[in-house]
């Protein structure tokens, strides 16, 4: 399905699980740089072990977050991001994210994000700190359930 820009604007800023201190203004900075992506049910769009080259916005369908401990951790679905990690640190990915329906994503490379916040230092804060906003609320989730299931 084609989607207005103001369509994506609109999808990936009101996500709750987000990258919520972004601005509008932020947000078509990103949509413009960004390439369209769409994956089919059961295709991986993070793969575990393989180092990611940006980070994927969820436009469109739903994921899952497979972590090797088979820990069961919900699903991401429009505005959320996925591939943080291994963008991030550098390193490989550490769970598969696989697509759960048609999934279409907005992929951001990490040399267009990197020229965007040389040009926009206030950009790359507000994405970073919602990064770290982001991580915490999955990590505090992660936590929850490994202590429901007396894991933790």
């Amino acid at each position: 399905m084609a989607r207005t820009l103001h369509d994506q604007v609109a999808v990936l800023a009101s996500a709750k699980n987000g990258l919520v201190y972004l601005t509008a203004n932020d947000w078509n900075l990103i949509v413009d740089k960004a390439s369209r992506v769409t994956f089919k049910p059961g295709e991986r769009i993070v793969r575990r072990g393989e180092k990611t080259e940006g980070v994927y916005l969820l436009l469109e369908g739903k994921a899952v977050v497979e972590l090797p401990a088979r820990v069961q951790l919900p699903t991401i679905g429009p505005g959320e991001i996925c591939g943080e990690l291994s963008f991030l640190d550098d390193l490989q990915a550490s769970a598969n994210v696989v697509a759960e329906d048609r999934v279409e994503v907005l992929f951001l490379d990490r040399s267009a994000l990197s020229s965007l916040f040389e040009l926009f230092p206030h950009l790359g804060s507000r994405f970073y700190r919602s990064l770290a906003a982001n991580l915490s609320y999955r990590l505090r989730g992660l936590i929850r359930r490994g202590e429901a299931s007396g894991i933790v």
